[in-house]
């Protein structure tokens, strides 16, 4: 700190060419600002100021030093600046996964809201991830927060409830069930279905398997897809229908209609995960946003 403090004390006389001025600037007095410099010259072993009794100027030796000194300070205050940058959570990076319906739903605004209030913090976002997946990504640092669908069986992960989404069925304009203001269960007796793939292990899938049970209908299972999109796109097609969460609507495709299941029915749950432990400041910031976007959406 006294070095730092030395420099400080020459570059102001060295910017002032007065030792009066440069006192004047540093709230001290002349003597002691003097003795500091000598001291300075003395342990770089040559001298840097060439003192008349009107000005001070530099020796070409105190140039070349002044050049290095401003580079000093600057990278000092810089490095001060991004700590205390860092400890108010306005800078870092992160990656963020999303499942199928929050890609549509919330990531627009998330990102929106993101560069408005923290731009410092660059956030790389992967969309369409299922949950085995992201769960993954987060125990092995690929992703740092996750917008996913519970049950999460890890304890060492810290999951928190974001809402409730209603089911929804998305059908082709053109089908019978597209005139429907709802839809029952029941009604997709007999009705191709696409689902999300139990291969990839979806959480939905699961889900539209205990909804049709819990109606007592057998599902007709004509295609499994990994992807939300592609899922909606095939609908759009007239391959079937879907039950997906009702932010998937967000997609608007032609072509696609979504009716609301006739309550009671399901719903799934939107959440988000971290690793469990973590008091970085920039992801406190982010998680504290997400919360705003999801309650405003």
């Amino acid at each position: 700190m006294d070095l730092l403090r030395h420099l400080r004390y020459f570059v102001t006389v060295a910017e002032e060419r007065h030792f009066g001025r440069a006192a004047e600037r540093l709230h001290m007095a002349q003597p002691p600002l003097s003795q500091q410099i000598r001291r300075l010259e003395a342990e770089v072993g040559v001298a840097l100021f060439e003192r008349t009794t009107r000005r001070v100027d530099l020796t070409p030796a105190g140039a070349a030093y002044l050049e290095r000194a401003r580079a000093i300070l600057a990278e000092v205050d810089d490095a001060a600046g991004e700590a205390r940058r860092v400890a108010a959570g306005t800078v870092g990076r992160l990656a963020v996964g999303c499942v199928g319906s929050a890609t549509y739903s919330l990531l627009p605004a998330l990102s929106r809201r993101l560069a408005e209030e923290l731009p410092g913090i660059e956030v790389a976002f992967r969309g369409e991830m299922l949950v085995a997946d992201q769960v993954e990504a987060l125990r092995s640092g690929g992703i740092d927060l996750a917008l996913l669908r519970p049950p999460v069986d890890d304890p060492g992960l810290a999951v928190t409830a974001l809402r409730e989404e209603r089911l929804v069925v998305a059908v082709p304009a053109g089908d019978r069930l597209a005139t429907r203001r709802q839809v029952r269960v029941a009604d997709l007796a007999g009705t191709d279905l696409i689902v999300h793939s139990a291969g990839r292990r979806s959480a939905m899938y699961d889900v539209v398997r205990r909804l049709f049970a819990d109606a007592g209908v057998t599902p007709r299972i004509r295609h499994e897809v990994g992807e939300t999109s592609t899922l909606v796109t095939l609908v759009a097609g007239g391959l079937g229908a879907a039950v997906v969460p009702e932010p998937v609507g967000a997609l608007a495709l032609d072509g696609v209609a979504f009716r609301p299941l006739v309550r009671p029915a399901r719903s799934v749950e939107l959440a988000v995960a971290h690793r469990a432990g973590r008091t970085e400041p920039h992801l406190h910031r982010t998680l504290a946003v997400l919360t705003e976007v999801v309650r405003d959406s």
